[in-house]
């Protein structure tokens, strides 16, 4: 049995519309999606909630609501801050008119089209460690395994590397691809050139459900799987949602959280500009110097370090800043990690804003400094990543140093 369709954009007043009790509950049991709230009439309004994306929800009685979720931000633009990587040469394809509009279909025409240039160069192998028992000898006895055995001597015990398709790079992309062809809003041929991809990895054992992904560590010989790997793992991060009041969910959809999107974006492209003039970034730090106690945490999206030492500390925020000045919750956000990690500046940045250039806010009787940058994402790549290191001089120029050293990750 299925339910509405519904497309929510990203920002302005939403849309309105007639929801049984069974689809208000469904919408309900996932809040974060998006904000529902009454409307004249007995109906319903539903508004954007930093999220991107399509996703099927189950209501109580067994129905289903299709949910698109449409960012504010053109898909090819969105695309490019997903993809990026220092140093890397890959860009995206450009999506095509048809994509244009929605996030899903591009995703899921992108990782075909990455999958098939990689796999077309030839599936990567790589040595597995094996143990099984066998009726003769390969590779090398487990001795202990073997010793403890009572009666016949076969099977044996064994222990060998085996060369083979089934390792993680290629692990972590057949669960993509099988999980990209299964997603709602696929087009018919995006499926049929998934599921071929998969025929070309046989051997492969897909992840089970739920299973966290195997690590893989970058190399000269695997470098050609980087690009389709990091929309594989993007794929399956994106498959979850959180449920209200229980554990994160496999939902039957792809959905994006879109502040972290930019904290990303920011971390990765703003730390690649920085490591070249010896600055350290690190995200996501938990710090616990604010209080004598030790008992309040903090946790700053990015911490500037020289030599080991925090120079500065830089928050992401993906709002609209429409003010001249930040709000009080952003700027005593910012004055308590500048306190914690005893430095005199500190650094917001907005994913936009109405007027252009730096402002200083300089917080009375601290000396304590908070700037506010904003970071229009809607401009080609080239241009988005000049102003990023427009953002690490202007960074760069207050990072003289702390005023006190607390160490890394105190």
């Amino acid at each position: 049995m299925t339910g509405p369709d519904l497309t929510v954009p990203e920002t302005g007043p939403g849309i309105v519309r007639e929801l049984t009790g069974d689809q208000v509950a469904a919408l309900l049991a996932v809040p974060d999606l998006v904000r529902l709230t009454p409307a004249p009439g007995g109906r319903w309004r539903l508004r954007g909630n930093q999220k991107a994306g399509t996703v099927r929800l189950r209501t109580p009685s067994g129905a289903a609501v299709l949910l698109r979720l449409r960012p504010k931000l053109p898909v090819r633009d969105l695309l490019f801050l997903l993809s990026y990587a220092p140093g890397d040469p890959w860009r995206p394809d450009p999506v095509t008119a048809a994509e244009s509009d929605e996030l899903l279909p591009a995703v899921a025409s992108l990782l075909a089209r990455t999958a098939r240039r990689t796999l077309d160069a030839g599936v990567l192998h790589g040595y597995r460690t094996v143990e099984e028992d066998l009726p003769l000898v390969r590779g090398r006895i487990r001795t202990a395994d073997q010793l403890r055995r009572v009666g016949l001597p076969l099977p044996v015990a064994v222990r060998y590397d085996d060369h083979t398709p089934d390792i993680a790079e290629n692990r972590v992309l057949l669960t993509a691809l099988r999980l990209a062809a299964r997603l709602p809003d696929v087009p018919a041929g995006t499926r049929r050139s998934l599921r071929h991809l998969c025929d070309h990895l046989t051997g492969v054992r897909p992840l089970r459900a739920g299973a966290p992904l195997p690590r893989w560590t970058p190399s000269r010989l695997n470098a050609r799987y980087g690009p389709v790997l990091r929309l594989a793992e993007l794929v399956l991060s994106a498959r979850s949602v959180q449920p209200d009041g229980g554990a994160p969910a496999t939902a039957d959809g792809f959905v994006l959280d879109l502040p972290e999107v930019f904290e990303r974006f920011l971390t990765v492209a703003l730390g690649e500009v920085l490591a070249r003039r010896g600055i350290r970034c690190a995200g996501q730090e938990a710090h616990h110097r604010l209080d004598e106690a030790r008992l309040v945490r903090l946790r700053p999206d990015l911490v500037l370090y020289r030599a080991g030492r925090p120079v500065s500390v830089v928050d992401a925020k993906y709002v609209l800043l429409a003010r001249p000045a930040p709000s009080t919750g952003h700027l005593g956000q910012l004055l308590g990690y500048c306190t914690a990690l005893g430095l005199p500046h500190g650094h917001l940045v907005y994913a936009s804003g109405v007027q252009e250039g730096p402002t200083h806010h300089i917080i009375r009787r601290t000396g304590i400094t908070v700037t506010a940058h904003t970071l229009g994402l809607a401009r080609p790549p080239a241009e988005l990543l000049a102003a990023v290191a427009d953002l690490a001089d202007r960074i760069t120029a207050t990072a003289s140093g702390p005023v006190s050293a607390p160490a890394s990750g105190s």
